[in-house]
């Protein structure tokens, strides 16, 4: 049994030392593991950090982007994670796993392993993330019936975002201990996938709508509601969960369980 850890980064020196902990401790659940990271510039010490760490681990993978980047932070964070996905492609496909998660504060916390180790022994999952504490932080990436759009995508963003954390909130709060929870998007700073489900989908940071089943309906017909404010920008993560539910019908579901 073999993992993939991925990840993009950029001005996360703080963090590197907690993370590569824990990314360690991961990595010993598996049977091999290599962690792939794509670097874009940054205004701390984060290359010297992974330069370093390199020397200790050679595990390490590290693609430093020397492309100048677009306006769009997400359509950046896409190429990263695209790279990396590249890289399993070329490198890793025998590996029945790979796992996303994010470099920075949210990954340098105190480990809880046990909910991971768990979930590689169950069968219900094919991209499954976890809850955080103090509360569900990730609503950028959440596609949940019947929120399926990013709050960003409507013009009262503050109202839709609280309904949305109160949604996911109340969701977990009341899931049995032994269930996960159906979505269409999430993330939360870590997510694991099972390879064979989600190699041959991308992640794009642009507005998907064509993979939404009511696409069609603001794509054809140009019909936008007023309470839309549609953007060019959008999380990368809903793209590639939706694709590999459209193209291979993958699972995509929520631990009520703390890792981080």
């Amino acid at each position: 049994m073999k993992c993939c850890i991925c990840g993009t980064i950029k001005n996360c020196e703080p963090y590197l030392d907690k993370v590569f902990e824990n990314i360690e401790k991961i990595g010993s659940l598996f049977d091999d593991y290599k962690i792939v990271l794509y670097y874009d510039k940054s205004k701390d010490n984060t290359l010297q950090k992974l330069k370093e760490y390199q020397n200790k681990n050679t595990k390490l993978y590290l693609y430093i982007n020397q492309n100048p980047l677009t306006k769009y932070r997400t359509h950046n964070i896409a190429n990263g994670r695209n790279m990396c996905l590249n890289y399993i492609r070329e490198k890793c496909l025998d590996y029945e796993y790979f796992i996303m998660m994010d470099m920075d504060d949210v990954n340098c916390k105190k480990l809880n392993i046990e909910p991971l180790r768990n979930s590689l022994k169950r069968e219900d999952w094919d991209a499954l993330s976890f809850n955080t504490t103090p509360i569900y932080y990730d609503i950028w990436a959440l596609s949940i019936k019947p929120y399926f759009l990013s709050f960003f995508a409507f013009k009262k963003t503050d109202e839709m975002y609280h309904k949305m954390l109160d949604h996911i909130t109340n969701l977990l709060k009341n899931i049995k201990s032994d269930e996960l929870l159906a979505c269409a998007s999430a993330f939360n700073g870590f997510s694991i996938y099972r390879t064979n489900k989600f190699i041959n989908c991308n992640y794009d940071g642009s507005l998907r709508l064509d993979l939404l089943p009511f696409g069609k309906i603001f794509s054809e017909n140009n019909v936008i509601n007023s309470e839309f404010s549609l953007k060019e920008e959008d999380c990368e993560h809903r793209a590639f969960h939706l694709e590999a539910i459209n193209k291979n019908n993958a699972r995509i579901r929520i631990s009520s369980e703390i890792l981080f």
